[in-house]
């Protein structure tokens, strides 16, 4: 597995749930062919959100098929489950959402002591206040920009306190001389990959606002020009 990947500026981490799910061990090697690092996991428990759109065993067979960082985003009601078998499975990054999890400094304590990174997910409207006391404990802290389960819906776009919330995030974590990583989900476009990218987001989730299934390599190679543009490369 690639360990690099999370010291670069920013890394794009494609959305498992964008891609054909009937030939996803294709896309996924057409993906990493491409030189795409990190794969985008959902998993939904289809009570946290209306969507169950993979499961377990899915994730546990592709697993076998692939070496790309899997950054998992567990969506549930309760996690004791899902993150033991998540765990088992072999995952490098693990973020839950804060608003279904009644412990969350034991709940970072019981992934890191498994070696793997471990987060706190918010929905849109969570406030930051959530992560006073457990940012110190998180890798990755994963602010949605839409309201998780509804992608489908046209009547869903980012919220318009996004870059608020981003900015805020980003002097807590300064502030307190952390490196912890912002990963922003829902509805991300190149140009969000342009006015975070430089200094404000280290993870961009690619849906298909990004990646097309019918040309992923041509996605990958669009967002890539965009990394090269903003660092010189």
């Amino acid at each position: 597995m690639n360990n690099s990947v999370w010291n670069k500026p920013y890394v794009i981490s494609p959305s498992l749930i964008t891609l054909d799910l009937c030939n996803l061990e294709s896309q996924v090697k057409q993906l990493e062919d491409s030189g795409i690092e990190m794969l985008h996991v959902d998993l939904l428990d289809g009570y946290f959100s209306p969507s169950m759109p993979i499961g377990l065993d899915v994730i546990r067979q592709l697993r076998k098929k692939t070496d790309l960082v899997f950054d998992v985003h567990l969506m549930a009601n309760s996690h004791d489950y899902f993150v033991n078998e998540l765990l088992d499975i072999g995952v490098q990054q693990l973020v839950f959402h804060g608003e279904c999890e009644p412990h969350i400094d034991n709940r970072l304590n019981m992934i890191h002591a498994r070696g793997v990174r471990a987060g706190v997910a918010l929905r849109p409207a969570t406030s930051l206040s959530t992560l006073d006391y457990v940012l110190e404990k998180c890798d990755t802290v994963l602010l949605m920009l839409i309201n998780p389960g509804y992608a489908s819906s046209k009547s869903e776009s980012q919220v318009p306190y996004a870059r608020r919330k981003i900015e805020e995030l980003h002097q807590m974590i300064a502030s307190r001389g952390l490196d912890t990583k912002i990963e922003i989900d829902g509805r991300i476009s190149p140009r969000n990959i342009e006015e975070y990218g430089k200094e404000l987001v280290q993870i961009f989730v690619a849906g298909s606002t990004c990646i097309r299934r019918d040309d992923i390599a041509g996605s990958v190679k669009a967002l890539d020009e965009i990394y090269n543009r903003m660092f010189g490369v």
